[in-house]
Formats: structure tokens, sequence, C-alpha cells
């Protein structure tokens, strides 16, 4: 048995790989509007909440805007937070998306419609055919309340259920998406990685239909990924090193081709580009092949998104890669 913590090793994720990590066309932009929002989950990567004013500004929303309309190999904008709602340049990256016929995912904490001088978004996501991917890490309300705080199941029950009355879940343009975390461990013989995603789903439907009357399209499993606030609960237990030690020995290489960040760039509130979320969240920014770290004035300088030869990996990269995968899609095999 480990003595300690320190003598727990973790074979650096590009080892593992026995390569660079590199990416493909780039087809998804996802960009993190800011910290504010009216949660402070435990569980959350980004560390948002009510009293973070970290948000974008006109000047990098405009750039952005640019992007969006000057490249068509782009297919879906991705707009996360925080709550993406609640921060600055929102409704006019959704608008300049659609405006150009690409997909647009909101990712959607589902209580923010509650919050004065929100109520109308519903109905703005419906107009926009807006791609709503919600948080709902259990389908009974003990279980979400303790992750996200006291009444937001209940809240999160009426959002859904008003996004079913405009369509959502049941027209085939108005599509509506769950996402499920496991509970952040509190010991080790309580690590785990996310369930079989196609029987969970079939759970939360027969469940949240049964018992609310709710529908939706798909359900995403999520890993949790030792960053952000998972990561400091993690070191407060002392099981940060043994978490991803147990990640990284159920790493699983066939996950690696559909790897997130092969196909996509990450944009911060400030324009700073990353090949994922969550190197943006780990401050390791994607670089050009000189070492210059890449944003998007000069990916517009440029001319092309096609310019990152080898993702910057790190040993939270096994959350990703292990079991079935993990995605901001759900799993990848």
């Amino acid at each position: 048995m480990i003595q300690s913590i320190s003598d727990i090793e973790i074979t650096p994720f590009k080892r593992k790989l026995g390569s660079s990590l590199t990416k493909n066309k780039i087809t998804v932009l996802q960009i993190n509007l800011g910290k504010i929002c009216n949660l402070a989950c435990t569980h959350c990567h980004v560390e948002a909440g009510p009293k973070r004013t970290e948000e974008l500004s006109p000047e990098i929303c405009d750039r952005l805007i640019e992007l969006i309309h000057r490249f068509d190999s782009i297919e879906t904008v991705d707009l996360t937070g925080g709550a993406p709602e609640m921060n600055y340049g929102f409704k006019p990256l959704v608008e300049a998306a659609r405006e150009t016929g690409k997909e647009v995912i909101v990712r959607s904490n589902l209580t923010v419609y509650f919050v004065p001088g929100y109520e109308e978004i519903p109905e703005y996501f419906a107009r926009n055919q807006v791609r709503v991917v919600a948080s709902l890490p259990c389908y009974k309300a003990d279980n979400v309340d303790k992750m996200r705080g006291n009444g937001v199941f209940d809240e999160s029950i009426r959002a859904l259920q008003w996004l079913n009355r405009l369509g959502y879940g049941r027209d085939r343009h108005l599509i509506l998406d769950l996402v499920y975390n496991p509970p952040i461990p509190t010991s080790v013989d309580k690590f785990a990685l996310a369930p079989e995603q196609t029987s969970l789903e079939q759970d939360y439907k027969v469940y949240l239909n049964e018992h609310f009357g709710i529908e939706f399209n798909n359900l995403f499993a999520i890993t949790n990924i030792p960053i952000g606030r998972t990561k400091q609960f993690l070191q407060r237990q002392k099981l940060d090193r043994p978490y991803t030690k147990f990640l990284e020995t159920h790493y699983n290489p066939g996950t690696v081709e559909n790897l997130m960040c092969r196909n996509e760039l990450s944009i911060d509130y400030l324009g700073n580009v990353y090949d994922c979320d969550f190197n943006q969240m780990e401050n390791i920014p994607a670089k050009l092949p000189n070492g210059e770290a890449l944003t998007v004035a000069k990916l517009l300088e440029l001319g092309s998104l096609e310019v990152i030869e080898e993702i910057g990996t790190a040993s939270y990269c096994y959350g990703c890669t292990a079991g079935s995968g993990s995605s901001c899609g759900g799993t990848l095999v």
C-alpha cells in the first residue's frame, strides 16, 4: 500500500499517448463569456458565481463576431460561462451565429430564467432555435441541491417544463439536452466514472416524464475533471492525486480520436485562445509553432483557424479519456 499521497506517481499524459496530440479541422468555437452566474455550484470548474465580475468586453465581442462571420468552417458556436445569458455579448453572439447558419449551443443552468431581467430567455432561445444543454446532475432533488444549492432542483424542473411548453424536446428544431455529473467523491472507495450513458439516459427519461411530464433529447454523462472547485475539494480531502491516478488507471486509448479538444477552439472573455475549456481554466494557452500564445486578434490577422500544431495536455486529460471518455457532448466511445 502506498504510504503517502506524494508517493503516487502520475504518468505524464503525453507519455501515455506516446506522441503529440494534434488538431483536426476546427468546427467548434466554444466561448466562455465570463464568470458571472446566479449560482455557485460545488463542482463548477469555472469557479463562477454571483460575486464574480469578469465578463466579455465590447471590443472582444466585436472580434468574436468577426471571427464567426469570416470562417465558414465553424459549424457550432458553443456559449458557456458562468451563466452565459448573464454576461455581456450573449445575444449579439447568438445572433451572429444564427445569421451565418451556425448551430448555437447554450450551456444553461436553467435557474437563470427566474432571475429578474432574464425571464424572456426561454422564448428568445426558441425564436433563435438555440440548442439548450442544461445541467441536471441527478433526477432527484437531494443530490441536485447538494451540488448546486437549495431549491435548484425545483427551479430546474419548472424551467424544463417551460422549455417543453415552447416545444423543446418535442420539436426537431428545438433540442434540449441534459448533463449528468457524478457526485464529487469524498473517499477513495467512492471514486467513480460516469455510468453507461444510454441506460442512464433512459432512467432519466422515464423518471422525469412519469413524475414531471418532462421530455428531452439527449443525456450527456460527464466525468468530474479535477480542476476548479472540484480540484479544490479533492485537495482539501487529500484525494486529488489518488483521484487523478484512478482516472489514469482507467485510461482508454480508444477515446483519443474523438476528444473534443481536437476540433474546437476555446475562447475566454479576454480573447485568449485555448485548446479546450479545461486548459482555459488551468491557464494553458494554445500556442503557435513559435511558442506565441494565441488570441482572437491573432487568428484574424493570420486568416486561419488551423494554426495549432500541438494540443497542450496535463494530468487532468485522463478525465476525458477514462472509461468511455468524457466531453461537452458526453461519452466518446
